[in-house]
C-alpha cells in the first residue's frame, strides 16, 4: 500500500514536472479529446468567454451516462473527493477522501449548492447549471476585493477569478461513453497572478487527467465490467 501510495505522488510530481516544458503543455491541454470535441461548444463556455487558460479532456468509459453521472454528482471536498492523486492534494491540506463507492446523502445536488476544493477555501465552485446524466457546470465569479459576484456586462473588477469547470456526458451510439472535463478560467493580470497560474495551473492538468482515469476505474465496474487497468489512451 505505502509503495502504490508513493507511486501515486512520484507520477503526480513528474507529471507535473513535464507539463512546465512548451513541448509537453499543449498536449495535455487537450489530452485525450479529439480535436472535434477540443472545438466543440459546451454548457458553461459563456461563462468565461475570454479565458486565459483552458484545456479540454476527455475518456472513452464502457459505462452508459447514468452509471457515470452518479460519481460526478458526489465529487467535492468534503463529499466523494475528486479520484485523483489523494495525498498531494492532502499535502495542502485539502483533506480530500476519494470515495470507492457511490454515497447516497451526496447524491443530491442544485444549482446554487457549493463544491468545494478546500475546506478553507473562500471561493468554492458553485453549480451553475446542472442536466442529469448530461452536463454538469460550476463556476467561481468573485471580485476578490469585495468577496462578492459581479455581472460580465459591466467593467471588471480590478481583482477578481472567473472560472468555469464543465463534465459533459456524451453517450456513444455502439454503447460506451464519453466524459468531457473542461476547464476555462479568467483573472486579473497581476504578478501574483502569474506566478500562482503559471505553477498551479500545470498542476492541475495532471490533477485533472488522473481524475478521470479514477471515474473510469469506478464507473466501469458498477456498470458490470471489470476494473480497467491504464492504457494508451491514459498516458
Amino acid at each position: 500500500m505505502a509503495d502504490s501510495k508513493l507511486k501515486n505522488i512520484g507520477e503526480g510530481i513528474a507529471g507535473a514536472a513535464a507539463l512546465l516544458t512548451p513541448f509537453f503543455r499543449p498536449w495535455y491541454r487537450k489530452w485525450g479529446a479529439t480535436d472535434a470535441e477540443v472545438h466543440r461548444s459546451l454548457p458553461g463556455d459563456d461563462l468565461v468567454p475570454h479565458p486565459k487558460g483552458d484545456y479540454t479532456h476527455a475518456i472513452t468509459i464502457r459505462a452508459s451516462a447514468a452509471d457515470i453521472w452518479p460519481w460526478l454528482v458526489q465529487m467535492g471536498q468534503g463529499r466523494g473527493g475528486f479520484y485523483s492523486y489523494e495525498l498531494l492534494e492532502n499535502l495542502v491540506g485539502s483533506d480530500i477522501h476519494n470515495a470507492d463507492r457511490i454515497i447516497p446523502e451526496f447524491q443530491h445536488l442544485e444549482v446554487g449548492d457549493s463544491v468545494r476544493m478546500h475546506p478553507k477555501s473562500g471561493y468554492p465552485y458553485v453549480v451553475a447549471a446542472i442536466e442529469p446524466g448530461r452536463a454538469l457546470v460550476l463556476q467561481t465569479r468573485v471580485d476578490t476585493q469585495t468577496g462578492k459576484t459581479f455581472e460580465l456586462t459591466g467593467t471588471m473588477p480590478k481583482r477578481y477569478l472567473n472560472f468555469s469547470w464543465v463534465f459533459f456526458l456524451d453517450e456513444l451510439n455502439e454503447g460506451p461513453t464519453r466524459l468531457v472535463s473542461r476547464s476555462r478560467n479568467d483573472w486579473n493580470r497581476s504578478f501574483k497572478n502569474a506566478l500562482v497560474f503559471g505553477v498551479f495551473g500545470p498542476i492541475s492538468l495532471v490533477m485533472d487527467r488522473k481524475m478521470l482515469l479514477g471515474i473510469k476505474q469506478r464507473a466501469e465496474p458498477s456498470a458490470g465490467g471489470e476494473r480497467s487497468p491504464e492504457r494508451t489512451e491514459e498516458v
